[in-house]
């Protein structure tokens, strides 16, 4: 499963900022709907394309390695 890293990544900005970030700043910034990135940060292995991907880096000034992790699946 992959997880991503949204919200650690936010709470970067907002260090950097000084000041609170919203899902909605974030959205406009990248033009990826507050509903994507809301699934992206909620949803456990949610599917999204590598152009959001790239937004969010950009906007972020991170690589992938910096948004995202592969959280290997347990086996039952």
């Amino acid at each position: 499963m992959i997880r991503f890293k949204i919200k650690e990544m936010m709470a970067k900005k907002e260090y950097e900022l000084g000041r609170r970030l919203t899902i909605g700043e974030v959205a406009e910034a990248t033009d990826i709907h507050r509903m994507t990135l809301s699934k992206m940060i909620n949803r456990r292995g949610y599917s999204t394309t590598t152009d959001h991907l790239d937004r969010l880096c950009a906007y972020f000034g991170c690589t992938l390695e910096d948004l995202a992790e592969h959280i290997p699946e347990q086996n039952e």
